[in-house]
């Protein structure tokens, strides 16, 4: 195929210090998937014909909830400007003996990368069609303020016999002074004076609706793609009364959707998310039963059953085209509490051949997560309170008692990770949050004390629940 992929040229060392901006250890899983990242740029220098023998090696992540799994997917399908979705294997159990159409993953991921490809084409054809959509404007606007000149006597003149028949009544000097208008409002729309006046507008609306489908798995939404079915749900054109400034935004959205082609687009995406795709399967743990069981193990296992298709290489319909999943990477990950990744059956297993265990994290671990990384929570707050012009700074100390007091909620309740900080940063700040806008202190420094006072209450609370029943 003719197309090319983005796929960046980085080293798997390169991929790891990305990561590393973002999450905190977990060493071992960096390293797996920025080799399977790395993996796929070299598939692509292959000659064409070679490249098929080559799939994918899957990757089991297994580790406790809370430790970094879902982000280091995220951030490696981002650092790849690869099509990526997010899909919890559980959801497939839900109705029945197999829940909704396992298929459905695949058609999501097709849907996901139609919204990648468009925006990164709408973004390239940006600067252009902000001139056109400049100049429809003010086309609109010299229409509005020619209606409010009255009309001019020596505009009412029949054309004399020299004027040529081309012009249609019109002399040459009416084009010069009309392009002179056209200059002086271009001037004054770019200062903002006419923001406030109101166009009328026609905008194509889609009716583009939605039909659900039985499918053999459930119940599927099956958008009916209107641009090749010229029937019964024609996109109309509806007037809308909007001011300038609207029309800005409006106009150049416009413009832009109508200088890229549709179809192509869906061709890249398709191929886009067979070549470059990751999925991230979610809580896998929890379809893995022991054999032989009845009920509910039943249906998991027939979830098991169904996704090895898929993960082995099959051709899924969506609306966009036959998406093929060969070389789609599966990102599977799952607790393992309860069952081990052995309790899998041995196919699906076979299809998931690296396997990565994720530590827990340490105290020290929640100390670093406070401040290193690029959206640290510290920052996060600090960020959001400057906003009603509150700066608030932590102590060394301060950071290392968050960090005790998050670990001791983990240890005492349910352990959910690194999301406990987030906890304990909202009972820690919600007072300076509730208040910010009214405070007169508009520095406020956390030191370790002040934290202990304001969280000992919590750690307390939560010990006292824990007898409650």
């Amino acid at each position: 195929m003719g197309m090319t992929l983005p796929i960046e040229e980085l080293t798997p060392r390169q991929i790891v210090a990305e990561l590393d901006q973002y999450i905190v250890g977990q060493a071992q899983a960096k390293r797996a998937v920025a080799v399977a990242l790395r993996n796929r740029f070299r598939r692509q220098q292959l000659p064409v014909n070679e490249r098929d023998d080559i799939l994918p090696k899957n990757i089991l992540m297994v580790g406790p909830t809370g430790v970094g799994k879902t982000e280091i997917a995220r951030r490696l399908a981002q650092l790849a400007r690869a099509p990526f979705i997010k899909v919890e294997a559980t959801k497939f159990t839900e109705v029945g003996y197999v829940g909704r159409d396992v298929e459905s993953m695949i058609r999501d991921l097709a849907a996901s990368a139609v919204r990648l490809v468009e925006k990164e084409k709408m973004e390239a054809v940006w600067p252009e069609a902000q001139r056109r959509a400049t100049e429809r404007i003010i086309d609109m606007i010299d229409d509005e303020l020619l209606k409010e000149i009255p009309a001019e006597e020596d505009d009412m003149e029949l054309p004399s016999e020299e004027v040529n028949p081309f012009y249609g009544g019109f002399r040459p000097e009416d084009l010069e002074k009309r392009a002179a208008r056209r200059a002086k409002i271009a001037s004054e729309f770019e200062a903002g004076l006419h923001d406030a006046m109101i166009l009328e507008i026609y905008v194509e609306e889609s009716s583009n609706p939605f039909l659900q489908v039985f499918t053999p798995g459930g119940m599927e939404e099956m958008g009916i793609d209107t641009n090749q079915l010229a029937g019964p749900f024609p996109n109309k054109h509806v007037a809308r009364k909007i001011t300038v400034e609207e029309a800005k935004e409006s106009l150049v959205d416009d413009e832009a959707r109508k200088m890229i082609d549709k179809s192509a687009i869906q061709r890249e995406a398709i191929h886009r998310a067979e070549q470059t795709g990751i999925i991230f399967l979610d809580e896998i743990d929890k379809v893995a039963g022991k054999s032989g069981g009845s009920g509910p193990d039943v249906s998991r296992e027939g979830v098991q059953r169904d996704l090895l298709p898929i993960i082995e290489g099959s051709t899924v319909a969506t609306k966009f085209g036959p998406c093929r999943t060969d070389h789609i990477l599966f990102i599977a990950a799952g607790a393992f509490h309860i069952s081990k990744p052995s309790d899998l059956i041995p196919e699906l297993q076979g299809r998931l051949p690296i396997r990565v265990q994720l530590d827990s994290l340490s105290e020290n671990d929640f100390r670093r997560i406070l401040f290193e990384p690029r959206n640290a929570l510290t920052r996060q707050y600090q960020m959001l309170l400057e906003t009603d012009g509150v700066a608030i700074s932590f102590s060394e100390d301060a950071i290392d008692e968050i960090a005790k007091y998050a670990m001791q909620v983990n240890e005492k309740m349910q352990n959910i990770g690194a999301r406990r900080l987030h906890t304990i940063m909202e009972r820690l700040l919600e007072d300076v949050l509730f208040e910010a806008p009214e405070i007169e202190t508009k520095k406020i420094h956390y030191t370790g004390e002040r934290v202990k006072e304001k969280l000992d209450k919590v750690v307390r609370e939560t010990s006292i629940e824990s007898f409650a029943l």
